[in-house]
């Protein structure tokens, strides 16, 4: 029979020191020695797990904390797998140039930004990933917005803003239906709660957009270069608008509910075969290509910057970087570290508006800490539950609280997942994309200033509340 895990109290004191350790060894690694988030992380694993050992958790149960976090992230890591497939499936079947040539024929430069952040958020929408949104259209709108002249980090803000906002309000997104089903929230009341801090803020995305967008006007584009961009196009792949056949057969299957990773493997698949009968490669060069990625020389610097990608080895760096983030946040977890560091914030929520305020900054904390978005979203939805219904706060706030706080937050952290998912498939850091990723921090200040204020925060009955309570004693007399 398996040892419970034993409940042993972490003091808060000691809880936060892998997190001060591993911030401090972090910001030495790169921004002195230029180095990865990696080490800094194994560090604070190392450092976590003598503590807790220290308190007296067998290092069983800490090492099955590690392997917990990694089993957590599995579904992210064959997510990252695929893209990494379908990027260079994608380009050796010529789709990423083609989407590219009528992207750069068709979309005024002034208008790009906004127009990459509609088109990202309507897939996302559809298809509720914004993984797969980035990995696929997100990977051709960098390359259109680049070529346009439009600096790297900003075409990437729009992307994300557009893609998290889809993944934020889709019934189909798995985050979204998380948080509604860790607080026991309708689905869609909690997708109409969130209607009233993220429309607004991709609203304030759009007006950002437009107002950098007028600084790439047609006038200012340099028509020699987008000529010879177009000349490489032609000259290196087969052009054909039944190419945008693929894509758009990826986000029907995914819109149909099929689920994201054999939507994806269909996506490879397609691609693969338009390799070899479109672009006329051969069945050795298609398979290393998913393997290693695509490679040419077209004599064009910016082409062969944006055609020389893809592949399994090109997301290995995100790959081992998501498992270390993983072993840390686990372990964390865990040992009851993070548990006890939520609970000290939680003393600072002394009225319904503050503990919506706590439950963001908690959700975005934990998003540093334990580096991963789904534990944003369970660990303090877990937490606070009782807290909300204590204050007799209906828990579409906590819901909607814990994606503003944790969802789209989760972009900023370099380490976390979601972070380096983007950077591996888009190649912009978060450090660069985030003051232009609008969107992602126009929710969560929209967030705190309502609860603050008290708009949309909406309280139970007495009536409710004993129903509540009746139905809690009823499930645990059950179980």
């Amino acid at each position: 029979m398996k040892e419970n895990k034993p409940e042993i109290h972490v003091p808060f004191f000691l809880a936060i020191i892998p997190l001060i350790v591993m911030v401090a060894v972090m910001a030495v690694t790169i921004i002195k020695f230029e180095g990865s988030p990696h080490i800094p992380l194994l560090v604070g694993t190392v450092v976590s797990a003598f503590i807790a050992w220290r308190l007296g958790y067998k290092w069983d149960v800490i090492e099955e904390g590690a392997y917990k976090g990694i089993r957590l992230a599995l579904p992210a890591i064959l997510i990252i797998i695929t893209i990494g497939m379908i990027i260079g499936a994608w380009i050796g079947g010529g789709i990423i140039a083609t989407m590219i040539y009528y992207g750069l024929k068709m979309i005024t430069p002034s208008l790009f930004l906004a127009s990459i952040c509609a088109i990202c958020a309507v897939v996302t929408l559809a298809i509720g990933s914004s993984w797969s949104t980035m990995g696929t259209i997100g990977v051709a709108g960098m390359g259109i917005g680049i070529s346009m002249g439009i600096p790297a980090p900003m075409v990437a803000g729009a992307i994300i803003s557009g893609s998290y906002f889809g993944d934020k309000m889709s019934p189909l997104s798995d985050t979204t239906n998380l948080a509604a089903g860790i607080t026991g929230t309708d689905l869609f009341d909690h997708i109409k709660h969130m209607i009233y801090t993220t429309i607004p803020g991709l609203a304030i995305a759009f007006i950002v957009y437009i107002f950098l967008g007028r600084g790439f006007s047609s006038s200012s584009m340099d028509a020699g270069e987008i000529g010879h961009i177009l000349t490489a196009l032609q000259e290196n792949f087969v052009i054909s608008p039944w190419l945008f056949l693929v894509p758009v057969l990826v986000i029907i299957l995914v819109a149909k509910k099929m689920p994201a990773l054999p939507a994806l493997f269909i996506g490879v698949f397609m691609g693969w075969i338009c390799y070899i009968f479109v672009q006329d490669g051969s069945i050795a060069d298609a398979v290393n290509t998913l393997q290693g990625g695509y490679s040419i020389k077209t004599g064009n610097a910016m082409v062969d910057e944006l055609f020389n990608r893809g592949g399994i080895d090109d997301m290995m760096y995100t790959v081992s970087l998501t498992i270390v983030a993983m072993t840390f946040g686990g372990v964390m977890e865990q040992t009851g570290m993070l548990k006890s560091i939520v609970a000290q914030i939680l003393k600072l929520a002394r009225t319904g508006k503050s503990l919506i305020v706590t439950t963001i900054f908690s959700s975005f904390f934990t998003n540093a800490t334990a580096s991963e978005q789904y534990i944003s979203i369970l660990l303090p939805g877990r937490m606070y539950l009782k807290a909300y219904r204590d204050k007799k706060l209906h828990s579409k706030n906590l819901s909607r609280a814990l994606e503003d706080g944790g969802t789209i937050t989760s972009v900023f952290v370099p380490w976390n997942t979601c972070g380096v998912f983007i950077f591996s498939t888009l190649a912009v850091h978060p450090v660069d994309y985030a003051p232009y990723a609008v969107m992602n921090y126009a929710v969560p200040i929209i967030a705190i200033l309502m609860a603050l204020f008290g708009i949309k925060v909406e309280y139970l009955s007495e009536t409710k509340v004993k129903e509540l309570e009746i139905k809690e004693a009823q499930k645990n007399t059950t179980a």
